[in-house]
Formats: structure tokens, C-alpha cells, sequence
């Protein structure tokens, strides 16, 4: 278990890192919601499933379609 764990915050730390130095904005929310889900699975092995479906629903589903949608909403500075 605790290998997986570190695995799992390795893969986390890598994602923060990416969603930080992507141009493109739609790919960075995408990788901060993986980021989301991957701590909600590390509360999960924590043993606090409570904490981890409030983090996988609010955290992860809710927060990433709202930066989604904001971010549909821009205009590009390519047009």
C-alpha cells in the first residue's frame, strides 16, 4: 500500500507541475482535475472514504466542468 501511495503522489506531482506549464488552458483543467481525482483516491487509501467522495464530486467533477465552461467561454487570441 504504501508503494502504490507513492506512486500515486509522484503521478500527482507531476500532473500539479504539467497543469502549470500548459499553453493550452483546457489541457491545464484537465490536469488539475486528474490531480483532484488522484487525492481523492489517496483519501480513499487513507481510509476516509467520506473525505474522498466529497473531494471526487466537488473537487474533481464540479470544479473542473465549471472551469471548463469559463474556459469555452474565452476567446483565443489566435482568431
Amino acid at each position: 500500500m504504501i508503494i502504490v501511495s507513492w506512486i500515486l503522489i509522484i503521478i500527482m506531482i507531476v500532473l500539479a507541475i504539467l497543469s502549470v506549464q500548459f499553453k493550452d488552458l483546457l489541457a491545464a483543467v484537465v490536469a488539475m482535475g486528474a490531480v483532484s481525482l488522484i487525492i481523492s483516491l489517496l483519501f480513499l487509501l487513507l481510509q476516509a472514504p467520506d473525505v474522498a467522495m466529497a473531494e471526487a464530486s466537488i473537487g474533481a467533477a464540479l470544479t473542473m466542468i465549471i472551469y471548463i465552461i469559463v474556459v469555452r467561454k474565452t476567446e483565443r487570441r489566435e482568431k
